[in-house]
């Protein structure tokens, strides 16, 4: 199927194939009610925990989950399930820590997180 994200309650069910936080900006920007739902996704830091967060999920499974990611479910009362933590995600090149994660770095609240993070894609597309 090749999805990076999937979340599913009962019968309903939402996949994607895009990228990093594009799956839940895509969602929760687009009026989706997740409230509830169970998702998996490939990789789950700090920014995208919010967003989970910030959606109403209930449980979150990723095979490489961020410390932060953790704690955050951990504070918003989510189960969250994983192969294994790492201290930080990094960017797709490998050279560095992951912008998203960056952009939420001082940030606990996951209203103020979308948008943060929101502001974050916009201006990387801005810049290509």
């Amino acid at each position: 199927m090749g999805c990076t994200c999937v979340v599913c309650k009962g019968e309903q069910v939402y996949t994607s194939k895009k990228r990093g936080v594009a799956p839940l900006l895509e969602w929760i920007s687009d009026g989706v009610a997740l409230r509830g739902f169970s998702a998996a996704d490939k990789v789950v830091g700090k920014a995208v925990a919010l967003l989970f967060a910030l959606a109403g999920v209930r449980q979150v499974y990723a095979p490489v989950m961020s410390e932060a990611a953790v704690h955050v479910f951990s504070q918003q009362g989510i189960q969250a399930s994983f192969d294994r933590t790492v201290p930080a995600i990094i960017n797709r090149a490998g050279d560095g820590p992951c912008p998203m994660e960056q952009a939420v770095r001082e940030i606990d609240d996951p209203q103020a997180a979308f948008h943060a993070v929101r502001n974050k894609m916009e201006h990387l597309r801005a810049g290509r």
